[in-house]
């Protein structure tokens, strides 16, 4: 996500009011073509969450909406879009009226290609016809649904709070509109068992997605689940049952004709995450709202977490970031080589070599050999990838990439 630092703009490429200046883009890095925006707000935070976000304070809603325009109004130029994703938080929780006032904060500063992938996260409850409309005044042409789970019980446990009816609805009424369609699944849930996954699953397939994520419930220290695990009041599923539910996912997603492109992303062909596979290949891209991470130039920058400290600074004319990171050469194309492993295709190696300019080989080092011997790597046509069981084991192996000193067992 190499650097050279005699490639890079200055630090002082944003002032102090945090006007960004004339914008011209290293040929090695190229000019984004992509936005990620956070909307911050939700309804209320589920136990499991550790996003970035606000619930029940809408009345911030406006006043964000201020800041967000004031910090796109920041780019020098308008630039051309060939994804933006609006995430969150819940962008469906806002209301029509606040949702159009996003349109043309966006479209004052970029321009959408005739083929762009617009994608937004939604909530299955916010969607009546008024939001549908003015989704797709936005140019919204991709939903992607947190329904988590269809099973009630397996609902009330993740707290969330809509019901399979809702999500039913939802799917039904964005295929009206010519709308793709994405379904966020989670398994691995408390107390939930392999057949009741399968069910689970079995039901989303039913309805038709034209793409599916699947991810492993995760206990992050902060949240609610957190600290009922560590009270023993929740249990966290065994490492056996968890590998089970995932191997039934890639096996029956497959089956259902949604082929597996990256670690958690299934998508019928052609319906591959745009957006998503421009983070995965290292691209640029550009990003706003309050724990928005950007990619430019080689820099990655990652604005303040709180959105009220969001708010004051912008708002007071200075730069919201709060993390600032130049990589040396060596540490990115390592993150770029355990970031783009997690896509099933692998990498090409030479490729790699030209924009990074270190080979996989030399990166790995004795790792290589130690992944090809345990069955977890292949190295085929000048492509590096993650076998079936390195998929498994995707997380401890970018680790070990990024980190080579680290002293951890292949489990």
């Amino acid at each position: 996500m190499g650097l050279r630092d005699n490639q890079l703009p200055s630090n002082d490429h944003q002032s102090s009011e945090g006007e960004l200046s004339s914008s011209t883009f290293h040929p090695q890095f190229g000019q984004p073509k992509s936005v990620y925006i956070h909307i911050p707000f939700c309804r209320h935070r589920c136990g499991y969450c550790n996003f970035t976000l606000v619930a029940g304070r809408d009345h911030l809603i406006d006043r964000f909406l201020d800041a967000l325009e004031i910090e796109i109004s920041w780019l020098a130029e308008t630039y051309l879009l060939e994804t933006l994703f609006l995430g969150g938080g819940t962008p469906s929780h806002l209301n029509p009226q606040q949702l159009g006032r996003l349109t043309e904060i966006i479209s004052s500063r970029f321009t959408l290609s005739a083929t762009a992938e617009i994608t937004a996260e939604c909530n299955p409850n916010d969607l009546d016809s008024q939001r549908f409309d003015a989704l797709k005044n936005l140019g919204v042409n991709r939903i992607s649904l947190g329904v988590q789970s269809l099973n009630k019980t397996k609902l009330q446990r993740l707290e969330r709070d809509h019901c399979e009816s809702d999500i039913r609805r939802a799917v039904s009424s964005a295929k009206n509109l010519g709308l793709d369609v994405s379904l966020d699944m989670i398994f691995a849930a408390p107390q939930e068992t392999l057949a009741q996954w399968q069910t689970d699953l079995n039901q989303a397939i039913s309805l038709e997605p034209d793409h599916l994520s699947t991810y492993e419930l995760t206990y992050e220290k902060g949240t609610q689940f957190w600290n009922r695990l560590n009270r023993g009041a929740i249990s966290e599923a065994d490492e056996d049952l968890r590998a089970e539910m995932y191997s039934f996912a890639i096996n029956r997603l497959s089956r259902a004709g949604m082929n597996q492109y990256e670690v958690s992303s299934f998508a019928k062909t052609n319906k591959n995450c745009r957006h998503n596979l421009a983070y995965w290949q290292g691209d640029p891209f550009f990003a706003f709202g309050p724990g928005a991470a950007r990619f430019v130039d080689g820099i990655r920058e990652t604005n303040h977490r709180s959105t009220t400290q969001y708010l004051k600074l912008v708002h007071s004319g200075e730069s919201p970031v709060a993390d600032r990171e130049q990589l040396a050469p060596e540490p990115a194309a390592r993150e770029r080589l355990a970031i783009g492993l997690r896509m099933i295709e692998g990498i090409d190696e030479t490729q790699f070599l030209k924009r990074t300019g270190y080979s996989i080989a030399s990166i790995l080092g004795g790792f290589k050999q130690t992944l090809v011997d345990n069955e977890l790597l292949k190295h085929e046509h000048s492509r590096f990838r993650l076998t079936e069981r390195g998929i498994m084991l995707c997380d401890w192996i970018a680790a070990k990439i990024v980190n080579p000193s680290q002293d951890q067992p292949i489990n």
